[in-house]
């Protein structure tokens, strides 16, 4: 027998952030982050709603001067009065402390906040100011995100560990001292934190590059020398499908071996593009390594010279799209759903045999076949579909057998 490889979780303390649990063995928890304008309470609002109903499961936000920490909280009572509630988290650079201190509603406005130790202060002040937004947490109770970042890395740290490796016998390169001085001070300020009073179960920690070859060697080691929360993705993917893949490409290699609590894919949308594309993007890494289900797959073959790509193509896109529509009732009447597998096929070369491997299945015919489509439900054929209606007549099959195999697992509850 040929098992399947199995994911060994990275064992992490358990965060909570609001309703929401981050490390701990919890699933990993999908993340974004608005581009609006935060003193635009109403754009504000809006676009969180976009991004928890794209699956979204936490919203960061940007609090960069007094005029949007005072609009945190209206924000967050907009939404509340909207019945959302997704948790919330501030981000903070440069003057943090002062706003946090200044507008004492705002952080019990937020679930979390996320700190850069990298651009607080300099020197003396750098330690001050961090101390001060970890106190703010403790005092209302909040968890943390220690985020460093490639591009605002602590540069006295840096120019040490640069002068360290100078008198080393065999230097190391000088992209390896950074990826040191990045995990170094991720953790080191972290532990500071402790020092000041969090608990390290209200820590997350992240270290984000922009490179994937980077990213996978900096977590491997945050996760051999710590057992802090640890946040995934890349500081700036990208855009389009170049984005995509960089983020699939590093966070997959990380999620399969069990590191990461929390992911965020930060693509730069395209002009005229939603925002929610990065909360897709995420949800269908997870997925295709079966770390979590969030709605039905379906599979179709790419199409060649043996396929009638047109309506081929129509229908996969059409199945698919149904599918994702029926999701927002199927999710409440058909608890387990979400393993649905639905095959679309464009010849009878793979047709068949894919689509029997499916719970539902369609073999359509190709260029020259019979106008006949075969269609197998768990295995057996039940069924040959000709005509206009064919669309419509294979989406009765899907739904028959969805209130067939998933409703008597809520019928049982």
């Amino acid at each position: 027998m040929i098992a399947l490889p199995e994911i060994r979780r990275h064992v992490t303390h358990a965060v909570r952030v609001g309703r929401v649990v981050i490390g701990g063995g919890a699933p990993v928890v999908v993340q974004s982050m608005t581009d609006t304008d935060t003193r635009d309470v109403e754009a504000t609002v809006r676009q969180i709603r976009e991004l928890a109903a794209a699956g979204s499961e936490i919203v960061r936000i940007t609090v960069p001067d007094l005029e949007a920490a005072r609009a945190v909280p209206k924000i967050r009572e907009r939404l509340l009065q909207l019945g959302e509630e997704v948790p919330l988290v501030g981000d903070f650079h440069y003057n943090g402390d002062r706003l946090l201190a200044e507008v004492p509603e705002l952080a019990p406005a937020l679930d979390k906040l996320r700190v850069n130790p990298g651009n607080v202060g300099f020197g003396g002040k750098r330690d001050l100011r961090f101390e001060r937004v970890i106190e703010a947490a403790i005092r209302h109770d909040r968890p943390v995100r220690i985020g460093v970042n490639w591009g605002s890395l602590d540069q006295d740290l840096a120019a040490k560990l640069m002068d360290e490796n100078a008198r080393r016998s065999e230097p190391w390169p000088a992209d390896a001292v950074l990826r040191e001085a990045l995990v170094r001070s991720a953790l080191e300020s972290a532990r500071r934190a402790e020092e000041v009073g969090l608990a390290a179960d209200r820590i997350v920690i992240s270290a984000k590059v922009s490179r994937v070859p980077h990213l996978i060697a900096v977590y491997r080691e945050l996760a051999r020398r710590s057992r802090y929360a640890l946040h995934l993705g890349l500081t700036e993917a990208g855009m389009g499908i170049a984005g995509v893949v960089a983020s699939a490409a590093a966070l997959s290699i990380l999620l399969f071996e069990g590191i990461g609590d929390t992911i965020r894919v930060s693509l730069t949308p395209r002009p005229g593009q939603p925002r929610t594309g990065e909360v897709r993007v995420c949800r269908e890494v997870l997925q295709a390594l079966g770390i979590r289900r969030f709605s039905p797959s379906v599979s179709a073959c790419p199409g060649c010279g043996r396929t009638t790509s047109s309506y081929f193509r129509e229908l996969a896109a059409e199945i698919e799209g149904w599918l994702d529509a029926r999701m927002k009732e199927w999710r409440v009447r058909y608890p387990g759903v979400e393993d649905l597998q639905v095959a679309v096929m464009g010849c009878i070369v793979n047709g068949p045999g894919e689509s029997r491997h499916a719970h539902v299945g369609i073999s359509l015919p190709g260029s020259g076949e019979q106008p006949a489509a075969p269609v197998f439900v768990e295995g057996r054929k039940v069924a040959t579909l000709r005509g206009p209606d064919l669309a419509e007549r294979f989406k009765r099959i899907v739904e028959d057998y969805v209130e067939s195999r998933f409703g008597g697992t809520r019928a049982a509850e």
